[in-house]
């Protein structure tokens, strides 16, 4: 058994929320399990929402329990209810399997497939292999008769729909946490997995699992929820000002990445560490003192962002991204030499122009319209106006400044700025 203490680390990071028995723990530390927890394939991409997941999936591994990646097949074609308050677009075959593909890819970044693991080997499975082929009457028989409706009906998923009769909620999507207690049922039996993990919003679907195992088998198995993750003013986490931040660097950067964990509030930030990071507690205590002590100096978010970013992508990565914001920030960009400007353009919005475009003068309102940073002329003639507006790190005074060819860093670039923070960047070929 490995050494990590498991109840320890997670109650310290404040990773416990709800949990089906006081002995689990105890029986964690003397006997290693499977535990497996869900992914919902409604994307080919995972997106920060489902760090905490994977971060507490991958502890486990460390304590040496194998954990089970479960990546929903079949229960993607129907959805979860849970924390929403309308039905969801049910995905076709072609795209689940595209987005089982892309998910895979990203599991291996948290968790260890390989053989060195050992006993703790993770495993990924799609439960399309064993609901798939269920059918209706089988389904009706073996899980749906151990359940009354009336306790279907009290668990907080569905009765929060119920109290929106302009939504309610399709028998599809009610038949969720029947479709997820067979699943628990199946790896109990098949795979030896006695806990499942999730956030706290699969409390009542997890504990019908629980149950369905106990009616069927008289085994014990047992759930532990997270707390669910929230910006400071208690909004849903997981998203910028364009939407899902995803962990697929072709959706969101690593640089992209890497800001949205610098914009941490420091409200905020302290969980963050605890919750996505593997930094030990000490040092988090540390980066606490210095957020409370020198907040403007962003140390605990720079450290979030880094780790956070490597652990997603590479350490290279967050390197890369870092010097990036770095640059970004201090207004130095024009400053960079060529090989640390290029590196910088792979984690900033960028497009490119043909070099016969530029023979000729282009107006710096054109410029900056094209490139996206302002939505119209006027916009752009009033962020003048305002001193918001920079190409190559100097501002515009001059609403009839025009660029040419003798105004690219490198013979290749121009660097546009709204702004502190938004940045576009033209590459010239």
């Amino acid at each position: 058994m490995a050494t990590f203490n498991l109840e320890a680390d997670l109650t310290a990071r404040g990773l416990v929320f709800q949990q089906t028995d006081d002995e689990l723990f105890t029986r964690l530390e003397a006997q290693p399990t499977s535990v497996y927890c869900g992914f919902d394939p409604t994307a080919d991409s995972l997106h920060v929402g489902n760090l905490l997941m994977l971060c507490t999936l991958r502890r486990f591994q460390m304590a040496g329990h194998r954990p089970i990646a479960l990546a929903g097949g079949a229960t993607g074609m129907v959805g979860d209810p849970g924390g929403r308050s309308e039905e969801r677009n049910l995905l076709n075959a072609e795209q689940l399997s595209a987005n089982l593909s892309g998910i895979n890819v990203q599991l291996a970044k948290f968790l260890d497939f390989s053989d060195a693991a050992g006993t703790a080997k993770a495993v990924q499975l799609d439960n399309a292999a064993w609901l798939g082929g269920m059918s209706i009457l089988t389904f009706l028989r073996d899980v749906g008769k151990h359940f009354t409706v009336n306790e279907m009906v009290a668990k907080d998923s569905v009765k929060s729909r119920f109290e929106r009769p302009d939504h309610g909620i399709s028998y599809t999507e009610f038949s969720y946490m029947l479709l997820q207690a067979a699943d628990f049922l199946h790896l109990y039996e098949n795979e030896g997995c006695t806990v499942q993990i999730g956030g706290s919003d699969q409390w009542g679907n997890i504990t019908m699992g629980t149950s369905l195992i106990r009616k069927v088998t008289g085994g014990l198995s047992a759930g532990v929820t997270m707390p669910l993750v929230t910006k400071a003013d208690g909004t849903k986490f997981g998203k910028s000002v364009d939407g899902a931040v995803w962990l697929d660097r072709s959706r969101t950067s690593p640089y992209q990445l890497f800001q949205f964990f610098v914009g941490a509030d420091d409200q905020m930030v302290g969980a963050y560490l605890r919750y996505f990071t593997f930094l030990d507690l000490e040092e988090i205590a540390r980066l606490d003192e210095a957020t409370e002590q020198h907040p403007e100096r962003r140390e605990a978010q720079r450290a979030l962002a880094f780790e956070v970013t490597s652990l997603v992508h590479s350490r290279e990565d967050a390197t890369r991204a870092e010097a990036a914001s770095t640059a970004l920030f201090s207004g130095t960009l024009a400053q960079l030499d060529r090989a640390t400007l290029e590196a910088v353009v792979a984690d900033v919005p960028t497009s490119s122009l043909h070099r016969n475009e530029l023979e000729a003068t282009v107006d710096v309102i054109s410029f900056m319209v094209d490139a996206g940073l302002v939505r119209s002329k006027a916009e752009a003639r009033r962020s003048i106006e305002q001193g918001g507006l920079y190409v190559n790190d100097e501002r515009v005074i001059d609403a009839e400044a025009a660029l040419s060819l003798k105004d690219l860093l490198h013979d290749s670039y121009v660097v546009l700025r709204k702004g502190r923070r938004q940045y576009h960047v033209v590459i010239v070929q």
